[in-house]
């Protein structure tokens, strides 16, 4: 009877601790669920961008602003409600306007007033600098404002990641990643293949002035790193000493530019283009070769981003193994 009233004490026992695990466990899912049940009936996730800011984005956002960024959103099947743009809206990324040529734009420097007049459900900016002050307490009156980047030139492979980690579309910047690191591979063969060692560089001329590509950035990025090209001593001299993209060149360095290959992107062609008269453009071994490809300012040569990249080989594989 001792050892029956044991077992029979011993179930009570279980039972009991059982009920007030289930019990605890209840209101510790209560607890802790009200964030995610909130979030799981109104559609949104919790995440954390690069300036530390905790930001409850919509589950599937339908009015996205994400100014200078729209590559990376047209890459991962995402239309904007506005497009970047300066100059009233006179200039905008046109190697984009296949996909973007019916989204309105905003102007670049995003005044509240104008992102406000889309209602937009999401603001994402492309670094903190575009949030620095009181703009990001702005904005995040609008919208959720997420910040992808902490510099002002981001390696566009994490931004890529970034902002396809803020659509859930984490998968799709991989296999986009994938697709392009393949790309890369098979042209830096063949453009080896074609001009072996020889040195290139991207000059852009604006406004009777020429500016060279950072080693490391824009064009750059995709000539020196990607494709395997020579950078000149003038290109890395220069890139040494700034974080911009394009950078000014005088015409005393660019007399020094012993560049084989200048892809020459030029926006004074309907002026004229009269520095392409220069005895010091002249000089340059590209040019006495004739090895200068020239493409219009609105090419992909200024941007980056896996679109703009992507065009950027398609432009010197046909340029150099032509």
């Amino acid at each position: 009877m001792n050892f029956n009233k044991k077992l029979v004490l011993a179930g009570i026992l279980f039972v009991t601790l059982l009920l007030a695990a289930c019990g605890e466990s209840d209101n510790a899912a209560e607890d802790n669920g009200d964030t995610s049940t909130e979030q799981e009936q109104n559609g949104t996730r919790t995440i954390t961008d690069a300036v530390g800011n905790e930001v409850e984005v919509p589950a599937n956002p339908q009015n996205v602003i994400a100014s200078y960024l729209e590559d990376y959103l047209v890459a991962l099947d995402i239309t904007p409600v506005a497009q970047w743009s300066v100059r009233d809206g006179e200039d905008v990324q046109d190697y984009l306007q296949d996909d973007l040529g019916q989204v309105p734009t905003i102007p670049s420097d995003l005044p509240y007033e104008a992102v406000a007049s889309f209602e937009p459900d999401l603001l994402i900016m492309d670094s903190a600098e575009m949030v620095e002050g009181n703009k990001y307490e702005q904005y995040s009156k609008i919208a959720p404002t997420y910040v992808v980047g902490e510099a002002q030139n981001n390696e566009w492979r994490e931004e890529l990641k970034d902002v396809a980690k803020v659509f859930a579309k984490e998968e799709e910047a991989e296999q986009i990643l994938a697709d392009y690191e393949e790309k890369a591979t098979n042209a830096k063969e063949e453009i080896s293949s074609a001009i072996g060692s020889e040195s290139a560089a991207a000059l852009w001329l604006f406004n009777d002035t020429f500016y060279i590509v950072n080693e490391n950035l824009s064009s750059g990025d995709v000539l020196y790193n990607d494709l395997g090209l020579t950078a000149p001593n003038v290109v890395q001299e220069i890139s040494g000493d700034t974080v911009a993209n394009w950078s000014e060149i005088s015409l005393e360095k660019l007399a020094e530019l012993d560049a084989d290959h200048i892809f020459l992107i030029n926006d004074d062609k309907e002026s004229g283009s009269k520095m392409l008269d220069d005895p010091i453009w002249q000089n340059i071994p590209a040019v006495q070769n004739g090895n200068i490809y020239e493409y219009p300012g609105d090419s992909a040569w200024l941007y980056t981003g896996p679109i703009a990249n992507s065009q950027i080989i398609d432009d010197v594989l046909e340029s150099v193994t032509e």
